[in-house]
């Protein structure tokens, strides 16, 4: 009975999933997928420079700004650091940390 309902359940999620080749279709080229956000455009295995986030200093932490200094910096990905914070303290060669005060300013930018 388990069998037919997992069975019954893959046929119906099979139902739902669509591929598309290249060359099938309509013809027209698939647009490319919008990159998630927090995405790295940094290259794969680049190490974190804070003096390119140096800049936020003193900016609000908003979503573009964190992006801007991960992106400067050459970092993998990046993190906000509130006051009183628990944060993990293994260093990470590609990451970027910007510290940030309670009214959310970039009060320091650092790598690890």
């Amino acid at each position: 009975m388990n069998k037919m309902v997992a069975g019954a359940a893959l046929a119906l999620l099979a139902g739902c999933s669509s591929i598309s080749l290249p060359g099938s279709g309509s013809g027209a080229p698939a647009a490319p997928a919008p990159a998630p956000i927090g995405a790295s455009t940094a290259p794969v295995g680049s190490t974190c420079d804070a003096q390119g986030a140096q800049w936020a200093v003193g900016r609000s932490s908003t979503a573009k700004v964190v992006e801007e200094a991960r992106v400067r910096a050459g970092a993998r990905m990046a993190r906000i650091l509130r006051p009183d914070q628990a944060v993990t303290m293994e260093f990470n060669g590609e990451r970027l940390n910007l510290q940030v005060d309670g009214a959310g300013k970039v009060t320091a930018a650092r790598c690890g």
